[in-house]
């Protein structure tokens, strides 16, 4: 219902000459790619991804070669800077024992009462210490936290 300027009621009705016809034919999409140029876009894509692919694998590779070479250059020096570190720390704990020991009669450091502990083919023969061993007079709080990392790391 529609109001007037003078206040009279006048009903709702279809614009003259009628409402348009009904469309229910399909209508064609404006297309912005044809197949042709949307396969050449994806073939297109497709060979640029590759090469950008394959140069950032000679480049990681390159990387993971730099990686590997310098890991074995420094190697050996690791491994004699661990041996260094445990040889004085062996050091060290033959001096404690000796230190702790000096009071007992016939007490003879890195032996029980003059006999051998380890029976080693020959008298210059190294034998790797035990874990405990190593920390054998060090602080129990030290040796606990030592343990954790190397358990959990």
């Amino acid at each position: 219902m529609n109001a007037t300027a003078e206040g009279k009621k006048m009903q709702d009705l279809p614009p003259k000459g009628g409402y348009g016809p009904i469309q229910t034919e399909r209508m064609k999409l404006r297309t912005i790619l044809g197949a042709k140029s949307t396969i050449a876009f994806f073939l297109t894509t497709t060979v640029a991804g590759v090469y950008a692919y394959y140069l950032g694998f000679k480049k990681v590779r390159r990387e993971q070669i730099e990686m590997r070479s310098a890991r074995l250059a420094i190697w050996p020096a690791l491994l004699a800077e661990r041996d260094r570190a445990i040889l004085k720390q062996m050091r060290r704990n033959r001096d404690a024992e000796a230190e702790l020991m000096k009071n007992v009669e016939n007490w003879e450091v890195g032996t029980y009462y003059g006999e051998p502990i380890f029976f080693l083919d020959d008298a210059n023969q190294y034998r790797e210490p035990l874990y405990f061993e190593h920390f054998a007079h060090a602080d129990p709080e030290v040796v606990a936290e030592r343990t954790g990392r190397h358990l959990f790391t």
